[in-house]
């Protein structure tokens, strides 16, 4: 029998990690000393270690390789789940490669303007949402204001004549690119609790699901334009492709101060292949 500092030295593993796998029960000793505690092991037992190991290696939980090495399973089995593995894989290095090429831009983004970037773009998905909205289309961009305001007053008041609570923040979407700037077509969307009638200037609906790249603006709407620009910058040169409206979402107004407002904007985005 082989102690098992000894057992440890040959499978090129601590102790710490054989006593854990005692505890689980992945690879248990042949002996315990009932009075010192001390574990041993056999020569053979070195096969099951290796195979522990490699299974490991492959980046198969612990749970799993328990499964595989206790529950007695057939080839198939073994096949499928050798398959399933493969696929998680290569899912995860995909990611890591959507991952490094998000690096390499924001390298020559620094790169190119010797300094910390002002806006952070992030890629997140946006959950299916009801919506209650007011399409407009707006003569000039300097109407913005004065247009949604009133597409607003029109959603919140069909919305509360109908007892429908709101449940988010108030956004807009906008059906053409941000450097069209007359005849913008615009919804002033407000999330509402469920679906309910719309009526002549109000649609009810939802938005599906989506992945947006996103950034967040701070300080005057004056600035907006170069916002956007950053945002679709990013999302040419990390490889993506617009695929709908894109939406302005109003965290904080600017009426008291107009430096001072805060907005997400968000474009959905796919991956060009």
């Amino acid at each position: 029998m082989i102690k098992i500092g000894d057992f440890a030295r040959l499978g090129q593993v601590s102790v710490v990690t054989l006593r854990h796998y005692d505890e689980i029960g992945l690879i248990k000793p042949v002996k315990v000393d009932r009075t010192s505690g001390y574990r041993y092991y056999e020569v053979y037992q070195l096969a099951r270690l290796n195979r522990i190991l490699a299974l490991k290696d492959l980046g198969f939980s612990l749970e799993q390789i328990e499964q595989m090495l206790n529950a007695d399973l057939t080839i198939d089995q073994l096949r499928e789940m050798l398959k399933t593995k493969h696929a998680e894989v290569e899912r995860q290095l995909v990611a890591e490669q959507e991952r490094l090429r998000r690096i390499a831009t924001r390298l020559r983004q620094i790169e190119l303007e010797d300094t910390m970037p002002n806006y952070e773009v992030t890629l997140k998905t946006v959950a299916p949402m009801l919506i209650a909205s007011n399409r407009v289309t707006i003569p000039t961009n300097d109407q913005v204001p004065q247009y949604l305001d009133k597409a607003y007053h029109a959603v919140y008041s069909h919305i509360q004549a109908n007892g429908i609570k709101d449940t988010g923040v108030c956004f807009a979407l906008w059906h053409q690119p941000a450097a069209i700037l007359a005849n913008e077509v615009a919804e002033a969307a407000v999330p509402v609790e469920k679906l309910f009638p719309g009526s002549e200037n109000v649609q009810v609906y939802e938005l599906p699901q989506t992945q947006v790249a996103s950034v967040m603006h701070e300080g005057s709407y004056d600035s907006f334009t170069n916002t956007h620009a950053v945002l679709l910058s990013w999302i040419e040169a990390n490889g993506y492709a617009v695929v709908g409206p894109y939406r302005e979402i109003y965290l904080k107004n600017q009426e008291q101060n107009p430096n001072d407002a805060t907005a997400e904007v968000q474009y959905p985005v796919e991956k060009l292949a």
